[in-house]
């Protein structure tokens, strides 16, 4: 966080700086915000399977945000904001699973499919640029704001292995596979190429003036289309991206 809280106020410090765009150079009633905030959440479903028993581990990763938005008022309280965000949203996590249908796992040559029990572990990175489109509603030095979203992905993955545990192959009762711990004996999976390019979501946060320009936001990004394809079948439950940001701006 110490890491983070540097650079952003090495980023902000550069921006404030720069030739600021105001209604004296011509553009009336408009305004721009830069940020730069660290966000933490999740792709996972709403609501935990009854076949996830036990979160052993969570980690968050480093999920940087960094954009403007350009804000226009249409009314004494009330304006239109649109934004370009380049974001990360990712996370690692192990958890402890019984009777999970998964599909295509790979243990040594073969490829297998069923209903696993024992531990599974998931990575998931996802680069992004994000276009937020958003009414905003001004408190004093304080603005509300909430809208629609999309993100077009830069760079992606999700992947994993299930481990220590067995596999019922294609049914409840079927043929039982052992996995194992080691690379060559766990059942290995990656799921990259089934994500989709572009996702879909609702956004929605508040901005609070502080020090002159500079101010703290935060912002609920919710993504409503999910991450895998709608034919995707792998993981029975749909997987949402759910993150929280908080960060500083520059109000130019």
């Amino acid at each position: 966080m110490k890491k983070l809280l540097c650079i952003a106020s090495l980023a902000l410090a550069f921006l404030a700086h720069t030739p600021a765009i105001s209604a004296q150079e011509g553009l009336d009633g408009l305004s721009l915000r830069a940020r730069v905030g660290y966000s933490v959440g999740a792709t996972a479903p709403l609501g935990i399977p009854e076949e996830i028993r036990k979160l052993n581990s969570f980690n968050p990763a480093f999920n940087l945000s960094v954009g403007f938005d350009v804000e226009k008022n249409v009314a004494r309280r009330f304006g239109l904001m649109v934004g370009a965000r380049f974001e990360n949203k990712g996370m690692e996590t192990d958890v402890d699973a019984k009777a999970y249908n998964m599909a295509e796992l790979r243990q040594g040559d073969q490829t297998l499919g069923g209903y696993f029990t024992g531990g599974v572990y998931l990575k998931v990175k996802q680069w992004m640029l994000t276009v937020p489109l958003m009414a905003t509603f001004d408190i004093g030095k304080s603005q509300i704001h909430a809208g629609p979203y999309i993100s077009a992905l830069l760079g992606k993955e999700i992947s994993g292995y299930a481990y220590d545990g067995y596999l019922r192959q294609e049914t409840p009762t079927g043929a039982k596979v052992e996995m194992g711990h080691s690379p060559e004996d766990r059942g290995n999976y990656d799921m990259t190429d089934d994500m989709r390019n572009a996702q879909f979501g609702i956004m929605a946060g508040a901005d609070w003036l502080i020090l002159n320009h500079f101010g703290v936001y935060v912002d609920l990004s919710w993504g409503l289309t999910g991450v895998f394809h709608s034919d995707f079948k792998t993981i029975e439950q749909t997987l949402y991206p759910i993150f929280g940001t908080i960060g500083i701006s520059y109000k130019f």
